[in-house]
C-alpha cells in the first residue's frame, strides 16, 4: 500500500514536470523560440485594444457608456477576460487530436497535451495581467480597485468556461473537423458582442438581457466590475451560473474526448 502511495506521488510529480516543459516548448513554438517575446506579445495584444478603445471614447465622447471610475481599467477588465476566455479555448483545440503525431510517442499524451494548452494560455494572461497593472501603478501611481480577491473567481471562472467549450469541440473534432472549426468561429465572433466587454450590463433593458446571460463570460465580465468598482454592484449576472456551467461543460467534455479517443484507437485498430 505504501509503494503505491509513492507510485502515485511519483506519477503526479512526473505529470507536472512533463506539464511544465510541454508549456515552455509551446510558448516557444508560437513565438519564435523566444518565451519572452510571446509573453509580451500577450500583454501588448490587450494593451493595443484598450488604447485603440480608449481614444475612440474619448474622441466619440462615449464615457457615459462606461462605470464611474478609472476607463483604463473598465476596458481591460472586459479585453483581458475576452482574450483568456478565447484564448482557453484555442489553447485547449490546438492541443491536438488523439491520432496526432507527438502523441504517439510516450509519455506524451491527450491529457498532457490539453492541460499544457490550457495552463498556456492562464499564464500567459496572467502575465499580461501583472504588466498592465504595473505599468497603470507607474504611470498613475496608484491602482483604484475596490476588492481585489473579488477578482480571483470571474478570472479563474472565464478561464475554466474556455477550456470546457474547447473540450466540447475537441471531442467532436476528429468526427467532423470542418463543422467544429466554423462552430468555433462563429462562437467567438458572437462572444465578440454578447460578452459585455463594451457596455455596463445594468444599463440593459430587461427584454434583451436573455440574449446576452447565456454566456458565461457575460456573467465573468460583469462580475469583474464589480469587484473591480466600488460604485457597481452588478444586477443582471451572477457567479452561480459559469461555475455550474464550468462543472458540467468540463464533465462532458472529458466524458466526450475519452469516448472519441477510444472510438479513434478503434479504428485505427480495426484499419490495420
Amino acid at each position: 500500500m505504501i509503494e503505491r502511495r509513492q507510485s502515485l506521488l511519483m506519477d503526479f510529480f512526473t505529470f507536472q514536470e512533463l506539464v511544465f516543459h510541454t508549456v515552455v516548448r509551446e510558448v516557444r513554438h508560437e513565438n519564435s523560440r523566444n518565451p519572452v517575446v510571446g509573453l509580451f506579445m500577450a500583454a501588448s495584444r490587450t494593451l493595443l485594444m484598450v488604447g485603440i478603445f480608449y481614444v475612440m471614447f474619448e474622441v466619440l465622447g462615449a464615457r457615459s457608456a462606461m462605470i464611474r471610475g478609472d476607463a483604463v481599467l473598465y476596458l481591460v477588465s472586459g479585453f483581458l477576460l475576452f482574450f483568456l476566455h478565447v484564448g482557453a479555448i484555442s489553447g485547449v483545440l490546438a492541443s491536438g487530436s488523439s491520432v496526432g503525431a507527438l502523441q504517439q510517442h510516450a509519455p506524451v499524451t491527450p491529457a498532457l497535451m490539453i492541460v499544457a494548452g490550457a495552463i498556456k494560455q492562464l499564464y500567459l494572461h496572467v502575465f499580461a495581467l501583472g504588466v498592465i497593472l504595473l505599468g497603470l501603478f507607474v504611470f498613475k501611481g496608484e491602482i483604484d480597485v475596490y476588492n481585489w480577491g473579488g477578482l480571483i473567481a470571474p478570472f479563474m471562472l472565464t478561464w475554466l468556461s474556455g477550456v470546457s467549450i474547447g473540450l466540447l469541440f475537441l471531442g467532436v473534432k476528429p468526427f467532423a473537423p470542418d463543422l467544429v472549426k466554423l462552430l468555433a468561429t462563429v462562437y467567438q465572433r458572437a462572444n465578440f458582442f454578447t460578452s459585455g466587454k463594451f457596455f455596463v450590463a445594468n444599463m440593459l433593458p430587461a427584454a434583451v438581457i436573455p440574449f446576452f446571460a447565456w454566456n458565461p463570460l457575460f456573467h465573468c465580465i460583469d462580475q469583474m466590475r464589480g469587484a473591480m468598482f466600488v460604485n457597481y454592484v452588478p444586477q443582471n449576472s451572477n457567479l452561480e451560473y459559469p461555475t455550474i456551467f464550468c462543472a458540467v461543460g468540463l464533465v462532458i467534455g472529458m466524458m466526450l474526448e475519452f469516448f472519441t479517443r477510444k472510438t479513434v484507437s478503434r479504428s485505427s485498430a480495426h484499419s490495420r
